[in-house]
């Protein structure tokens, strides 16, 4: 068991270190390489492509939503952001804290491996349900981010898109002094989607929320929320990534969203090799071929570093 270390005030990805390879190959235990050496028969020799979700990024020291250990999450729905000024304003303010750390967490193994696999020809695609980018600064191109990007913002009303940098200077100008105040005020826990569970009202409630500076629209962050539906051209595109391969790899998800469960579903349907690599259940388990219970980031090393050039 990796321990953590101490935080700086907030608990979540800010308080845990990058992972090594060594100290991933060192995770592995014997029913694992066992079960690993079945997954690497099953995928040997064909191409495949991965779906991956916030498990592979708890290495990086970014939360999980309902992995072992997750803290119990209410995220916000679109509706309730498009609903009320008041939800505005709380999530901007959190998702201020939330950025001010998100954007300092690196790629860790498992998101190396899943570059060296799509680099060394073997992948027909990559589908990932995580918002930080960090399979992109890893290395990987052939990447479908199907619930949006963290590092941008978009208008309501316009249409238009900003970055999420630039957001970040515009919201210290209009408030000077929060992000101190915020860290004075005591833990915080932080979300894989930059939100920030905060329980000062007051420092919520004294946020001023930036609007679109070409329409004086209503600004959201460029990723899918709760209740909100996936672009269709990003779901056709997963789809086709599928079909195009003998297999699909699931990696750190639990599934538990139709977003992700859909692709599953669907190789199955097909016939298609479906191995799953997961710290706890999934809501796919009964359809995969083989379940691997174990750190995504040591098991994608491993594959990454077995698997034979096509």
């Amino acid at each position: 068991m990796r321990q953590r270390r101490p935080g700086i005030g907030m608990t979540g990805f800010a308080s845990l270190p990058p992972v090594t390879a060594a100290a991933t190959s060192a995770e592995l235990q014997r029913d694992e390489l066992e079960v690993l050496q079945d997954i690497h028969g099953l995928l040997a020799g064909g191409r495949f492509a991965v779906l991956t979700g916030a498990g592979l990024s708890t290495d990086s020291g970014i939360p999980d939503y309902r992995g072992p250990g997750a803290a119990p999450r209410a995220p916000m729905t679109y509706q309730e952001f498009i609903g009320e000024a008041e939800n505005r304003q709380r999530y901007w303010a959190r998702n201020h804290i939330g950025w001010s750390h998100l954007r300092r967490a690196d790629p860790n193994d498992g998101h190396a491996a899943v570059a060296r696999l799509e680099h060394r020809g073997l992948l027909t695609g990559l589908i990932t349900q995580n918002v930080d980018r960090l399979h992109e600064d890893a290395g990987s191109v052939n990447v479908v981010d199907l619930h949006g990007r963290f590092d941008q913002v978009v208008c309501l009303d316009c249409h238009r898109r900003y970055s999420r940098r630039l957001l970040a200077g515009v919201l210290e100008e209009l408030n000077p002094g929060f992000l101190e105040r915020a860290h004075a005020a005591g833990a915080i826990e932080m979300a894989p989607d930059a939100d920030a569970t905060v329980e000062d009202s007051g420092l919520i409630e004294s946020f001023v929320v930036a609007r679109c500076p070409a329409c004086g629209g209503t600004l959201k962050p460029d990723f899918v929320y709760f209740g909100e539906n996936v672009p269709k051209d990003r779901v056709e595109r997963s789809y086709a990534m599928v079909d195009a391969a003998r297999a699909l790899l699931v990696a750190g998800s639990s599934l538990t969203v139709m977003s992700g469960l859909r692709f599953v579903r669907h190789a199955a349907k097909q016939g298609k090799v479906v191995v799953i690599i997961n710290r706890g259940a999934t809501r796919g388990d009964d359809l995969a071929t083989i379940k691997l219970d174990a750190g995504v980031s040591g098991a994608l090393t491993w594959l990454a570093a077995e698997l034979p050039t096509l």
